[in-house]
């Protein structure tokens, strides 16, 4: 086995995995997984930037990073920048930056290339499972973007979109600095009008409606399955690979969307960094749900991260 760490720092979240990688045994064997909120594309949307409070956030969260990877003695590292840092004027602050922390330069790989990782890291695993069939439609929701891959064994078709749940809750619910609590009905519309035209994008692309089973990945997909099994605290090894038909996904997002910042903020499993951004999130899932026709998500913890900690493991690369 090779001992390999990676991160994956996206518009809402920046996230690390250390793992020993085995490609003869198709086995990822999990030593450190953590992520942290940094809102490193807080405002992005709106002014091509990345601001000087959220590479700060993210620079901490790397030097905390660095010590876990040395601590754990890991032989190969890559990190992965995606959304924020692909948009943003001053991305060569955040480079340098991550280059001074970690001794690695940061990849700001294209939506594509994204789809990819996301796609190797949700359905390594589920080769050969004889409940799952195929093909697979992965879906990451992230904060500034979400991908599509439809795929078997290999990525038959990708496209990235703009559609994530920061962006959409920037761009439609935050006025003067402050959240919608809760979000009015035009605002709600004006929301599902942008993933709806996002959808359309993506299927010039990816043929959603041909997969027959849906995996969906990242934070928003990972927290409705916890309020969806009522979890009194947020527990990865009950949301891995667990189950959440179309139905309750109608149900959770309604709730969500009618209820306040400290309603949301109660919920026993919801991160705090999320408590503003999952009602988007959930209606993101929602749209892609009803558009496909997907009876249910299956859930996976395992995804980008898991893709990129792949491409580095020797036989692999």
């Amino acid at each position: 086995m090779t001992r390999v760490a990676a991160v994956d720092c996206g518009t809402n979240s920046i996230r690390l995995l250390v793992a020993d990688a085995d490609p003869a045994t198709g086995e990822l064997v999990e030593l450190d997984r953590r992520m942290t909120i940094v809102r490193l594309g807080q405002g992005v949307d709106r002014t091509g930037r990345l601001a000087p409070e959220a590479l700060e956030r993210t620079f901490a969260a790397c030097r905390e990073y660095a010590e876990v990877i040395k601590e754990h003695g890991a032989e190969r590292l890559r990190f992965v920048a995606t959304s924020a840092s692909r948009d943003a004027e001053n991305r060569d602050e955040f480079v340098r930056g991550v280059l001074e922390i970690l001794g690695v330069e940061p990849e700001v790989i294209s939506g594509d290339q994204e789809a990819e990782f996301s796609f190797t890291g949700a359905t390594r695993e589920l080769a050969g499972r004889t409940d799952l069939a195929g093909p697979f439609l992965v879906v990451d929701i992230g904060g500034g973007s979400t991908e599509f891959v439809v795929g078997e064994e290999h990525v038959r078709a990708a496209r990235s979109v703009d559609i994530g749940c920061v962006r959409m809750t920037e761009r439609h619910l935050v006025h003067d600095g402050a959240v919608s609590d809760p979000p009015t009905p035009e605002e709600i519309a004006a929301i599902r009008s942008d993933v709806e035209a996002a959808l359309d994008l993506a299927e010039q692309t990816v043929p959603l409606r041909e997969a027959r089973t849906l995996v969906g990945l990242a934070g928003s997909v990972t927290t409705l399955s916890a309020i969806a099994q009522d979890l009194p605290e947020y527990d990865s090894t009950r949301i891995h690979h667990s189950r959440i038909s179309a139905e309750r996904v109608r149900e959770i997002t309604g709730a969500l969307l009618r209820s306040t910042h400290a309603e949301r903020a109660a919920i026993p499993s919801m991160h705090p960094g999320r408590v503003d951004v999952i009602g988007a999130g959930a209606l993101v899932l929602l749209a892609i749900m009803e558009r496909t026709g997907a009876a249910e998500v299956v859930v996976s913890e395992h995804d980008i991260l898991d893709g990129i900690a792949w491409s580095v493991a020797p036989g692999d690369e």
